[in-house]
């Protein structure tokens, strides 16, 4: 029962809808706006629609009736100038009127008619422009997130939209106040071409990227930008903050600055090192470790650091102790400082592995001695 409910509802529907288009025959020439605001020394362009009702297929002329003197009006179809169109049943055609107005014409108001005239039916459209209401040149900019936060090495990307609020086209030039070191890039939103003008219908907006970059070495902190879009007497301004949240960022070395040392095999030998926070932020809970050869020990004092700040520095006792085995010679020692928020830094640094000099002494007395024995033995029995 439902189902046929329904059908009856939409045949009723298309019943009326039939009955209310063949109410009307005729043609029908409309435009969206026909009473318009404009400019002298402007060209404007009507977007136009000639319409048929319930009339077989025809001819139809087309013209335009009281333009004012030294105005030029042209009938366009598909961006050419047209003096007729021709229209099917219930058919239809788009058209553009382009009005070029005089630099002196005066500032009231201005009518001319349109005409279509087909051989059973004809069409007029009133048009009315008006001179001296014009709207200032307007343009507003607009922004989703106005502050952003990140590290010194982040680009920051602020998306915003720039909008021509007036009746005329602008090209609008952008520029930025930056903190010194700063970069401000616009780019037009989805391109990586930068830019420093924008063109603007009257009317239309369009989205934009504005790209901030601080210099490596910036403390952290809170940065405003301003950045301004102008054109002619109109402007606009839009206030961003970056907020810089700043990152340690650690040195290794020793007080001279050589990443090298020198060990006796078999037993402790200290190397200052000095560990320099370059960054931007404090380096806390700084924790040191080491990878050194097989055999080797290596330790620290303080084997953790609590915080070292930003620009600060501090300096370790590295204690290595080469292999009781290991020979005369230079080997790799690796240290590192790993900081609980940010990066860790690791040098390699040489160490010269030297044998005790007591050793030496021990070995030329031992050979001393077995000289010494061989020439009592030669000496003794030598002559049997």
């Amino acid at each position: 029962m439902r189902r046929v409910l329904f059908a009856l509802v939409a045949v009723l529907s298309f019943a009326l809808a039939q009955g209310a288009r063949s109410d009307y025959t005729g043609l029908v020439l409309s435009t969206p706006f026909p009473s318009t605001t404009v400019r002298a020394g402007e060209t404007v362009n009507l977007s136009l629609k000639l319409k048929s009702y319930n009339l077989e297929p025809q001819y139809v002329r087309l013209g335009v009736e009281g333009v004012p003197e030294g105005w030029t009006v042209a009938l366009l179809g598909d961006g050419r100038p047209v003096k007729a169109a021709y229209l099917e049943p219930d058919g239809s055609v788009d058209l553009s009127l382009r009005v070029e107005i005089p630099k002196d014409a005066a500032a009231k108001s201005y009518a001319m008619t349109l005409v279509a005239s087909g051989s059973t039916a004809k069409a007029t459209l009133p048009l009315t422009f008006t001179l001296g209401e014009v709207l200032p040149p307007k343009v507003s900019l607009e922004v989703e997130l106005p502050v952003l936060k990140g590290t010194p090495t982040s680009t920051f990307r602020f998306r915003a939209t720039l909008k021509n609020e007036s009746d005329q086209d602008l090209l609008v030039g952008l520029n930025a106040d930056a903190p010194q070191g700063f970069e401000v890039r616009f780019k037009p939103a989805f391109s990586t071409q930068e830019v420093t003008t924008l063109p603007l219908k009257a009317g239309a907006s369009k989205d934009m990227d504005i790209e901030i970059s601080p210099p490596p070495q910036v403390a952290a902190g809170t940065y405003p930008i301003q950045v301004l879009a102008r054109a002619g007497e109109a402007s606009a301004s839009l206030s961003l903050k970056v907020v810089i949240t700043g990152r340690p960022e650690l040195s290794l070395s020793t007080p001279d600055g050589r990443l090298s040392g020198k060990a006796y095999a078999g037993r402790f030998s200290p190397l200052k090192l000095v560990i320099k926070n370059r960054g931007s932020a404090p380096a806390k809970n700084v924790k040191l470790s080491s990878f050194e050869p097989s055999g080797w020990e290596v330790k620290f004092d303080p084997k953790k650091i609590d915080e070292i700040p930003a620009g600060g520095q501090t300096q370790v006792t590295v204690q290595i102790k080469p292999s009781q085995k290991a020979i005369a010679g230079d080997y790799m020692v690796t240290l590192t400082a790993n900081p609980q928020n940010g990066t860790s830094k690791s040098e390699d640094f040489r160490i010269t592995v030297l044998t005790s000099t007591l050793w030496g002494i021990v070995g030329i007395v031992l050979i001393a001695v077995a000289l010494g024995a061989l020439a009592f033995a030669v000496a003794r029995f030598g002559r049997r």
